[in-house]
């Protein structure tokens, strides 16, 4: 395989429409949080009822992104990417129209199933489109879109929204119409694997009968292992998202405004950082790259929980924890699980890196924060989040190399690295 081979108009098409579908699963996951003080006094609901919503649509993406990533793999990327947009549009048009905790709950329940549908789909058509050179950085730009308009632009666009339209059940409902167009482009523009040049792995090919075994993918090395780094990486990141508002106004004393200037660096150091750390590790490789950027993440959380009330401060503190981690979470969830695995079993094992650090990160570790702050202080999460990036860079150390460059995969690489366990 040669980059020739290569078209590179479509792997740039295929780039920026999966790069908007993650950022709009990013917006439709998230905007329901600026959104939450106007749903909660016309609904009754509180602040246990928000992070039961949050929590149930992570637990359902995560067991979504187990199965539906292996199923990709024998439905078709387009097929499961186009049905997916269009149902968790849907979803988000549902949303507006509840009645109730049940109802909302049920809803959202639905739309983590179709966003975990499309999430490990989207990340291997990405690495199927990309040439070997050009893999982390295509992977870090099309996940960089998820902070950047869930965390970051989520909060000023509903804000916005509130201002001209009627009331928050228009700002859920007008997310129908971005949905729909760019499920019709997805379908126009995406291709099937077999309509591509051969996928580049760091192992063999398997056989056919081996290509639908789900439980393969635990037989290689650095599949377990980036289960237990995103698991830590995703702990850290959803334990922030959650609770630092709640920390910086409680805690630090900050006020409404200031705090949400400093909430914001997780979403522009998220994307920030998923643009930048999976395109160095196109050069330098995935596993020095990850280790350096989470000692990086570490330090700046450590720096973040002995600072004091200084806006700029907390704020950049704040971003390069986030540039660091979520950098690291692209590489992991995408790059490094997608390299590591037979092309046969590249949605499978997307898939089940993420729906387990979905399930751990985004459904349990929240649940976790909220008692820990409840009963021994807000404070103390911030430790639950270091612990994350902790057992993250544990893992990754042991990490095997898989970027072409660095693996010297033009004709294979170390059969230590990723063969599967007893071969």
């Amino acid at each position: 395989m040669t980059t020739k081979e290569y078209d590179v108009r479509y792997e740039r098409s295929a780039v920026l429409l999966l790069s908007l579908g993650f950022g709009l699963v990013g917006l439709d996951r998230w905007i329901i949080s600026p959104l939450f003080p106007s749903m909660m006094k016309e609904l009754g609901l509180d602040y246990q009822d928000l992070g039961n919503i949050i929590g149930v649509l992570g637990l359902a993406w995560g067991c979504s992104s187990l199965l539906m990533g292996g199923l990709s793999d024998r439905l078709g990327r387009r097929r499961v990417l186009v049905g997916s947009i269009v149902f968790f549009s849907v979803c988000s048009l549902l949303t507006g129209m509840v009645g109730g905790l049940v109802s909302l709950l049920l809803v959202r329940v639905v739309m983590g199933i179709t966003e975990g549908a499309f999430s490990p789909t989207a990340v291997t058509a990405t690495a199927e489109a990309s040439r070997p050179g050009r893999r982390g950085l295509n992977m870090g730009i099309q996940q960089s879109t998820f902070a950047l308009f869930g965390v970051g632009l989520g909060p000023i666009i509903a804000t916005q929204l509130l201002r001209i339209l009627p009331s928050w059940h228009w700002v859920f409902a007008i997310m129908l119409l971005p949905g729909l167009v760019l499920a019709y482009f997805v379908f126009r523009t995406i291709r099937e694997p077999h309509q591509l040049p051969a996928f580049e792995s760091a192992v063999a090919p398997v056989s056919p009968q081996e290509r639908t075994r789900w439980l393969d993918v635990f037989r290689y090395r650095n599949i377990r292992l980036a289960i237990l780094a995103l698991c830590g990486a995703m702990t850290c990141i959803f334990v922030l998202s959650a609770m630092v508002p709640s920390y910086l106004v409680d805690h630090q004393g900050i006020g409404t405004t200031q705090m949400g200037v400093i909430a914001s660096g997780i979403g522009f150091g998220a994307f920030a950082g998923q643009l930048v750390i999976p395109g160095l590790s196109d050069r330098f490789g995935r596993k020095p790259v990850v280790v350096v950027s989470l000692l990086m993440a570490m330090a700046m959380l450590v720096g973040f929980i002995l600072q004091g009330p200084v806006v700029p401060l907390l704020f950049l503190l704040l971003f390069f924890v986030a540039f660091g981690a979520n950098g690291c979470l692209a590489l992991l969830a995408g790059t490094v699980t997608v390299e590591s695995v037979p092309a046969g079993l590249m949605g499978a094992a997307a898939g089940t890196v993420m729906g387990v650090a979905e399930i751990f990160g985004g459904g349990v570790a929240p649940s976790v924060a909220g008692y820990l702050a409840q009963n021994h202080g807000i404070h103390t999460v911030l430790y639950l989040a270091l612990g994350g990036l902790l057992l993250c860079v544990v893992a990754a150390s042991f990490l095997q190399e898989t970027a072409p460059k660095k693996a010297g995969r033009t004709g294979g690489t170390d059969p230590a690295a990723t063969a599967p366990a007893g071969a």
